[in-house]
């Protein structure tokens, strides 16, 4: 290997390692970064599945999300000291959140049993179209009102793709991440880890 395509291959690691926290860098035609180059009319962005976790000592500050959920009601992670919760940002317009949706209820099913509480961030669209949806859909985790983007900012901008889904520990930092759809074995999988490992 040339000294060129070698400093080539290291500044290409170095941008994925700088890019890890906002978004997936990969080759693949699903990245996000190659949906934002394509400027193809989607009016979002879908992750290709990409996991990431972080142990408990790179794990960042905690998130402090809140909001209105569809009904009105009012919602925070403040109220849940000590409760791992799964958020999902999603919006029933999108179509790999409405193929992901049986999967998460099954999971919810599985992860309220076990004291993990679970949240939906709708996105780009009224809180009926959204009630309806869920209604229709058989989902029985609340979710909380598109805000103009405020939900987004409180999850530290690792929600970047439609559908996201980040796992909160006990101290509510983000302690994993899949961009993209998850399936049930997945996200379980993941909660477990994190209620495993604190």
């Amino acid at each position: 290997m040339t000294a060129r395509r070698r400093g080539m291959a290291a500044a290409l690691a170095l941008t994925c390692l700088a890019t890890l926290g906002l978004a997936a860098c990969s080759s693949d035609g699903n990245s996000i970064t190659k949906q934002a180059n394509q400027g193809d009319d989607k009016n979002y962005l879908a992750g290709d599945g990409t996991l990431a976790q972080l142990a408990p000592g790179q794990r960042g500050k905690p998130v402090v999300l809140s909001g209105k959920l569809l009904d009105g009601a009012a919602w925070s992670t403040r109220n849940y000291p000590g409760k791992v919760i799964v958020v999902n940002v999603w919006g029933s317009w999108c179509p790999p959140c409405k193929s992901e949706t049986p999967d998460l209820e099954k999971a919810w099913v599985k992860l309220k049993k076990k004291g993990v509480l679970m949240v939906g961030v709708d996105r780009q669209e009224g809180p009926q179209t959204a009630a309806a949806y869920l209604q229709s859909a058989g989902v029985t985790y609340p979710s909380l009102r598109d805000d103009g983007g405020a939900a987004l900012v409180a999850l530290q901008g690792k929600a970047s793709a439609t559908p996201s889904t980040l796992v909160l520990d006990k101290q509510h930092r983000i302690a994993a991440r899949v961009s993209g759809p998850t399936t049930t074995a997945t996200l379980t999988g993941l909660v477990d880890d994190v209620l495993a490992k604190g």
